[in-house]
């Protein structure tokens, strides 16, 4: 599991579009505004959580994003699943031996990370937000 900018980013868009606007569409270029960044940059970011279902798009005038209606079960671990897929943060041992002690220990702790990162729901952090980051 990797952290980058782009799911930085992502986490920061749910934020805002939770706190701001969760019923209401919000235009990339308003999004891009407000998390100063590039509208093409966002919009990779955006496509990611379109597909996973996170929230959705519409096009045309009135069109941009919102979250999905059931928005309040998105953990930090779906996020950042979206963005950096699901492929383990650890390499594997030396000569793929299945009774590596190092690698034991580094996927008792990544599985460890995994669960705290779960229990953070975007809709928990929304009810703790006084400003729309």
């Amino acid at each position: 599991m990797k952290y980058s900018k782009a799911t930085n980013y992502a986490l920061h868009i749910l934020l805002h579009l939770a706190v701001a606007t969760p019923n209401q569409r919000v235009g990339v270029q308003q999004l891009a505004e407000q998390q100063d960044i590039s509208p093409t940059y966002l919009s990779k970011i955006l496509t990611k959580l379109v597909k996973t279902g996170m929230i959705e798009s519409s096009t045309g005038a009135n069109g941009g994003y919102k979250l999905k209606p059931d928005w309040e079960s998105i953990s930090f671990l779906d996020v950042i699943h979206a963005i950096e897929g699901s492929a383990s943060l650890f390499g594997g041992c030396l000569n793929d031996n299945p009774d590596c002690l190092i690698q034991k220990v580094m996927i008792s702790a990544e599985e460890k990370m995994e669960e705290e990162l779960r229990q953070h729901k975007i809709s928990d952090l929304a009810k703790k937000a006084t400003v729309v980051f």
